[in-house]
């Protein structure tokens, strides 16, 4: 486990090691990329995503600064030439004064930087799910979204828990917005948290959901009676 400083900017370097044992220096274009580095912290209440520069001799190396104390994981998200891809994680420490914040509560939409993001559709566990995330500010549709990525969205999605890390694929789109379509596939029920990176203006703002897989919609609350029933169990 590396343990870095809160709050300081770390230098922090890495190789992928391949099967020869020798440092991987060919790398597939993916989403605009050869490596994607994510960094959440144990309980999904901070998120990162930063591309890393590689050497020649196969070093990525980026600046990262975690200002919290804390756990973190970090994830490589890439595809080594002539293979499939992968996804490599390690363990950060952040030492000082740990204090875990609960679990966002399962909502529809997010806020960020006077941006609101909605999202309808369902995880389903087993299947590819169909997730559309619409991108709003001042209440009016954003329809000239800039590509980022290769695409008008970027979304990452981890199970909480364990932070398994779910691969997302975007659906391609010549609109511009104000929707942006990705489809997931997790494995369980439970709840994950999503992370879209889109940019506007010239700048990637992150909106993050929690979402509940194999939950749907909420019901609806039971409407009132004019005569009580016998049933003495909660609805």
């Amino acid at each position: 486990m590396t343990t870095v400083k809160a709050g300081e900017p770390t230098d922090f370097r890495f190789t992928v090691t391949g099967p020869d044992g020798k440092p991987v220096t060919g790398y597939q274009v993916e989403h605009d990329k050869k490596l994607h580095f994510i960094v959440v912290s144990r309980d999904l209440a901070s998120f990162q995503h930063v591309h890393p520069d590689m050497s020649a001799d196969g070093v990525w190396s980026v600046k990262l600064t975690l200002d919290d104390p804390g756990a973190y994981r970090a994830f490589a998200d890439f595809t080594p030439t002539g293979g499939s891809g992968l996804t490599l994680g390690a363990d950060l420490l952040v030492a000082g004064d740990y204090k875990p914040q609960p679990l966002a509560q399962v909502a529809r939409t997010a806020e960020v930087d006077g941006y609101t993001v909605s999202l309808a559709g369902d995880l389903v566990p087993g299947q590819a799910s169909k997730l559309t995330l619409s991108v709003s500010k001042d209440g009016r549709p954003v329809t000239d979204l800039q590509r980022y990525l290769g695409a008008y969205g970027h979304l990452v999605a981890l199970r909480a828990g364990d932070l398994a890390y779910l691969h997302v694929h975007p659906e391609e789109s010549v609109k511009a917005g104000p929707e942006i379509t990705f489809y997931a596939e997790v494995p369980s029920g439970g709840d994950y948290r999503l992370f879209l990176d889109f940019q506007h203006d010239g700048k990637v703002r992150t909106a993050d959901f929690t979402a509940q897989a194999g939950a749907g919609q909420p019901k609806p609350a039971a409407e009132p009676s004019a005569s009580p029933s016998h049933d003495n169990h909660p609805h």
